[in-house]
């Protein structure tokens, strides 16, 4: 029985995910889609969702850092976005990612932060403090989930990496997936 009312409740939330993307997203960069069960994180659903990737899978990804306090996600920035969970069940929360690639067509790949990270553990890439977190805590880029992030799916800018973290966090990266 709690197997099948886990399953029924994450039909709900697909059912109202998909009615969610039918309304319109609002045109600032700070605003929120409107569901039927209150607002929606930019990235949530439809074309600007913020999905996984498999990055075992892609090619020919160029990181370069080119940060730029543009409005739009650059490589070498923190931008929020809603980031589902990792049970991919309709889940997920609003959280800072990095930008690390873009293709030209207004998809970025970024990665997750976080403030509960370990050094020692080989998916997680310190970075350090730094102004996306207003706490001012410590923060890790998770290496082992990649995420596709358009520009209209993030929610604000918050800071940029500096060059030497994001060559750290390039680094790991390429040695992971294969990537220059």
């Amino acid at each position: 029985m709690p197997d099948t009312r886990r399953f029924l409740t994450a039909l709900g939330r697909v059912i109202r995910s998909f009615a969610g993307s039918r309304g319109g997203a609002s045109t600032d960069a700070g605003a929120t889609e409107s569901g039927p069960t209150g607002p929606l994180s930019r990235g949530r659903s439809g074309p600007s969702a913020t999905i996984e990737v498999d990055a075992r899978r892609l090619r020919s990804v160029r990181l370069a850092y080119a940060p730029s306090q543009d409005g739009d996600p650059d490589p070498g920035e923190i931008v929020w976005t809603w980031v589902p969970y990792e049970e991919n069940d309709g889940r997920g929360k609003d959280r800072p990612v990095a930008i690390v690639a873009a293709s030209g067509r207004g998809d970025f790949l970024a990665v997750q932060l976080t403030s509960k990270g370990d050094d020692r553990d080989p998916d997680h890439v310190s970075l350090g403090s730094g102004p996306w977190d207003s706490a001012g805590r410590p923060s890790w880029a998770r290496i082992d989930r990649v995420f596709r992030v358009r520009s209209e799916g993030m929610r604000r800018e918050a800071a940029s990496l500096d060059a030497a973290r994001f060559a750290i966090l390039s680094r790991a990266l390429a040695d992971r997936y294969g990537w220059r």
